[in-house]
């Protein structure tokens, strides 16, 4: 199962997800290229408007922990052995990898059995790619 989602007037005013059960990275992040091209195109065609981008800082959103790409690359896993060891050694090892974890219900949602969203930590300073590529290495 895969789907593209977008939501508005979240955080950052304006969401947009791609997400695909199963491993397949490359697609799903082909997809949320795909996406991100359609909708700006959209957005053009109905006011004549452009996604703000800076060559500098990135792309401008409201909330300013993504200023940057903004990117979230996050996969859903199980990790039982971290579990048992404890949130807070789960944390730390995240953290040497750039990595931060979250539970399945969001970023203040909890955390439910064993299974955890793990994304990459930064935003700013990196691109699309290589943030991608830090949650994949980490994981």
């Amino acid at each position: 199962k895969q789907w593209y989602q977008t939501q508005s007037t979240e955080e950052d005013q304006f969401r947009i997800i791609s997400m695909q059960k199963g491993g397949d990275v490359k697609g799903v992040f082909a997809r949320l290229v795909d996406g991100i091209q359609e909708v700006g195109k959209s957005v053009k065609a109905e006011c004549g408007k452009e996604f703000m981008l800076d060559e500098k800082y990135g792309y401008v959103h409201s909330c300013p922990t993504n200023l940057g790409t903004g990117m979230r690359a996050s996969v859903h896993i199980d990790l039982p052995g971290w579990t048992k060891e404890g949130v807070d050694k789960l944390k730390a090892r995240c953290e040497q990898l750039s990595l931060q974890p979250r539970g399945t219900r969001g970023e203040s949602g909890g955390q439910t059995g064993h299974t955890y969203d793990i994304s990459n930590k930064h935003r700013l300073g990196y691109s699309e790619v290589q943030l991608v590529q830090t949650m994949i290495d980490g994981v």
